[in-house]
């Protein structure tokens, strides 16, 4: 970590808290009536355009198109298109306590803020859960199946080293929480959203690379512009535009 020269402070920034996000649009969608299912599918196989998809319940989803938005699943169940193209690793967060009684951790006294040379990002406490610490650098390989979420010593202790550099007074803060969860990196960092090869009516959609969430309503909004035949391509987001192998680089 070198020394800060330059910075940008954007005073209407926000959080999004990501599982209340979701929940909410579940719940809208379902207002909407959505039918909205937790069950487990299986991959198409063949070519040519599926008629229906068996579900694990017993159950057979039938539509006219396919959206399969599986993050670092996509990969697995779509190993020969996808496999060599997205890359699920795994990514460690951390939640320190503060002295009992300060308010410098809490918004609007702090803000979220990201360190891009240092490949780190933090969140202010959010409802008392802790001053949050994340690994931006990429991770190892992670089997989102059976990859364990227990977070690893030499990770905890970068994140002790990140505090002792940029918020010193929380260098021996007690660790509150930690999380193991994963990215779907793709090589260049940009979406995949493009039609499988061998389904005219199945779409992939993934590759967040760290960056998914946020951009959640914009990428609807071009997925659905394709779909209904209104948009053009983004090239950069084509299956051709990311090249088997090719690993993502965070300076």
């Amino acid at each position: 970590f070198g020394p800060i020269t330059r910075g940008l402070l954007e005073p209407d920034a926000g959080v999004i808290m990501a599982r209340r996000a979701v929940q909410m649009v579940v719940r809208q969608a379902v207002k909407q009536s959505v039918d909205y299912r937790i069950t487990a599918v299986t991959a198409p196989t063949g070519a040519g355009a599926i008629d229906g998809l068996a579900a694990s319940d017993g159950s057979r989803l039938t539509a006219g198109t396919y959206v399969f938005a599986c993050g670092p699943w996509l990969p697995k169940l779509f190993p020969s298109v996808v496999g060599g193209r997205l890359r699920s690793t795994r990514q460690e967060v951390f939640f320190f306590g503060a002295e009992p009684g300060t308010q410098r951790f809490v918004p609007p006294q702090m803000p979220a803020w990201t360190d891009v040379a240092g490949g780190v990002y933090g969140v202010p406490d959010l409802e008392g859960r802790g001053f949050k610490i994340g690994l931006h650098h990429h991770g190892p390989p992670f089997d989102p199946d059976t990859g364990e979420r227990i977070v690893s010593d030499d990770a905890l202790q970068v994140a002790r080293m990140i505090l002792a550099k940029r918020v010193p007074s929380l260098e021996h803060a007690p660790l509150l929480e930690a999380r193991v969860c994963q990215y779907a990196n793709s090589g260049t960092g940009d979406f995949l959203i493009d039609q499988h090869p061998d389904h005219d009516n199945v779409w992939l959609v993934g590759a967040g690379s760290g960056h998914g969430f946020k951009h959640g309503p914009a990428v609807g909004e071009y997925v659905a512009a394709r779909l209904s035949g209104r948009g053009s391509p983004e090239p950069r987001f084509t299956l051709n535009a990311h090249r088997p192998g090719q690993e993502r680089r965070i300076s």
